[in-house]
């Protein structure tokens, strides 16, 4: 399988690409602005590409809620900044927005993702991206981005979120993005309990069927804190478990703040799956 981000293709056979985090945001739960400001931005980025990013994933809104943030004020967050990425390094850059105006102006200074964890809720958000040639990620999401979703419930979350990933993904397609350039994301902590998160990761291979890119939105997150009693800043090494099983189970994108210890899970998952094929072509038939 191979996930085209921008015209650079990646083979996803057995190698997971590492999707480094850059919030630009005064509230983001896992900085809290450590690097709101521009210089901090800029240093940060490139240590993430020192640590192996393959591709830098640029957010001006948290997904969850807050003080509104208006459509100039994300213009002003996100697209100097990616700008300044696409510049400065040789690697794909994604913005992190549902807004199909806000997607048209990154990709105007130089993105070639737009991560929409609204399930594309804007109208105008796969004709822009298709215009473009960019990249799109279908999320899960219950109810939409910034809403409070305190007691999700569902049938079978499992059906739910493959279901709902695949029509988006479909829509994609009729929008005229072509299947490599589309990502689906089961959208763990949007609108699910702690218990339907671990489910869904547990379940992971379900999405992986599907035949697009996974995207495994993991790192920090709220389930894995609860899992385990865990404050924000101790999550590490329960992330670093969450994206072995999913790379294990298909997933083959990694949306990290550690991003070292992303890189070095993804490479040893992928020497590890390398062995396995090269084992299965030995066998005689």
């Amino acid at each position: 399988m191979e996930v085209d981000l921008g015209g650079s293709r990646f083979d996803i056979t057995t190698r997971s690409l590492v999707m480094g985090i850059l919030n630009r945001t005064p509230d983001s739960f896992f900085d809290q602005g450590g690097y709101y400001r521009f210089d901090e931005f800029l240093t940060k980025a490139e240590q993430l590409v020192i640590d192996g990013a393959d591709l830098l994933d640029v957010g001006g809104v948290k997904a969850g809620p807050g003080d509104e943030v208006s459509e100039a004020e994300e213009l002003d967050r996100v697209v100097p900044a990616i700008e300044a990425l696409c510049a400065r390094f040789d690697i794909p850059v994604s913005v992190d927005t549902w807004r199909a105006s806000v997607a048209k102006a990154a990709y105007g200074v130089g993105a070639v993702v737009g991560n929409d964890i609204s399930g594309f809720a804007d109208p105008e958000y796969l004709s822009v991206a298709a215009a473009a040639g960019a990249a799109v990620v279908a999320t899960h999401i219950r109810l939409a981005p910034r809403v409070p979703d305190p007691d999700p419930v569902y049938d079978d979350v499992v059906e739910a979120v493959v279901s709902f990933c695949a029509e988006r993904a479909a829509r994609a397609e009729r929008a005229g993005i072509p299947r490599e350039r589309i990502m689906v994301d089961a959208g763990l902590d949007l609108g699910k309990s702690e218990p339907q998160s671990l489910e869904l990761l547990r379940a992971s291979a379900a999405l992986v069927a599907l035949g697009y890119p996974v995207l495994l939105s993991a790192s920090n997150k709220r389930f894995l804190g609860v899992l385990l009693e865990l404050e924000v800043g101790e999550r590490r090494q329960a992330t670093i478990a969450a994206h072995a099983l999913g790379i294990t189970l298909g997933c083959r994108i990694l949306r990290a703040h550690d991003v070292k210890g992303a890189r070095r899970t993804a490479d040893v998952l992928a020497a590890l799956l390398e062995a396995r094929l090269g084992s299965e072509a030995e066998e005689p038939a």
